[in-house]
């Protein structure tokens, strides 16, 4: 969008490889985390997961590639040129397959952003136009966490080095998953937590303020116990029939205003985001009682866009923003234990 000129956005069909991603019907229960990966999909907002060990956070996040709508040609090529400057080798068979990147909580700031003596594209530029996935997030080292603040804002990484410098376009969908506590089990009605209050603050705090405001989505992924698993039940609907509905809400958001809801700039949330008087009362005394920012009352706005665009609805209701405000409500899980 330039100005008030719109661009005619390109036509999304439907992906024709939904085989070569692991399917979402695979994991039974978690259907609360299963719509947060729907909302994410289709309105690129990034994703933090917090639970105990084996409730499937992993699994979730390594199906999140197959929600979002496939790659148009021009994404591809750009994802191709990525990766052959980073001397990886870039398959053909792969070659609309969005990328789905998750490297270690021990990876350097240089791994994860890029750099070197002749700088080179880092894992947030190999995971451009598809899902930088971090495990362990409070494990990874608190000034490597920061660097993607900027990336997460911009959608590109500026490199300055001796040798030269390099842009690199870094727009990755991020999720993140996490323990609750150290040893996982805070919260677990399966499991006692042997953790202090002490250690579970600082554990949290690993964790900076500024970062968290970014992630648009905080969810907990509870112990399901081994009820539902020896249930014998399907698991829900598969990662094509969510597609579906992914590519329709994201035709209308690139039909409005040329992108995703979740790139959406100021002047854009004031236009395509507006909400009635009472419920912008309503999201004035939930904002208060949750002590959000500026910041996260642009990305509930967001938020609730994209809600609304998935059920097909032109203008933002009370049920999107209270269901856009439950996806903030872990914000006090980190300021107190």
């Amino acid at each position: 969008v330039k100005g008030r000129q719109t661009l005619t956005p390109p036509t999304i069909k439907m992906d024709t490889h939904q085989q070569t991603y692991p399917d979402l019907k695979d994991i039974k229960g978690q259907d609360s985390a299963k719509r947060a990966l729907e909302i994410a999909a289709a309105g690129h907002h990034s994703l933090l997961m917090a639970g105990p060990p084996g409730t499937g956070k992993t699994m979730l996040a390594s199906r999140l590639t197959g929600l979002m709508p496939p790659m148009h040609e021009e994404e591809a090529l750009e994802v191709a040129a990525i990766h052959s400057i980073s001397e990886e080798c870039v398959r053909p068979r792969h070659f609309l397959k969005r990328p789905f990147r998750q490297p270690h909580h021990s990876t350097s700031s240089v791994a994860l952003v890029g750099g070197g003596r002749i700088p080179k594209p880092g894992e947030i530029s190999l995971a451009h136009q598809g899902v930088l996935f971090l495990d362990e997030l409070p494990e990874f080292d608190r000034k490597v966490l920061e660097v993607l603040r900027e990336p997460l804002e911009s959608g590109e990484v500026h490199l300055s080095r001796a040798s030269g410098k390099a842009n690199y376009p870094a727009k990755f969908l991020l999720i993140a998953a996490m323990n609750p506590c150290p040893c996982g089990h805070l919260g677990d009605q399966h499991k006692e937590c042997r953790c202090s209050p002490e250690q579970v603050q600082r554990y949290r705090n690993k964790l900076s303020g500024p970062l968290l405001d970014r992630i648009d989505m905080h969810i907990e992924v509870p112990n399901m116990g081994t009820k539902v698993l020896t249930q014998s039940v399907t698991g829900g609907p598969a990662s094509g029939e969510i597609q579906s509905r992914v590519i329709q809400a994201r035709q209308r958001q690139l039909q409005r205003g040329g992108k995703p809801n979740a790139h959406l700039s100021v002047t854009q949330i004031n236009e395509y985001c507006q909400v009635d008087e009472s419920n912008q009362n309503l999201l004035k005394t939930a904002i208060d009682k949750l002590g959000l920012s500026a910041r996260a009352y642009h990305r509930v706005l967001k938020l609730a866009r994209t809600i609304a665009d998935l059920a097909d609805e032109a203008t933002i209701g009370s049920n999107h923003l209270v269901e856009a405000l439950n996806y903030r409500k872990m914000d006090s899980f980190f300021q107190a234990v």
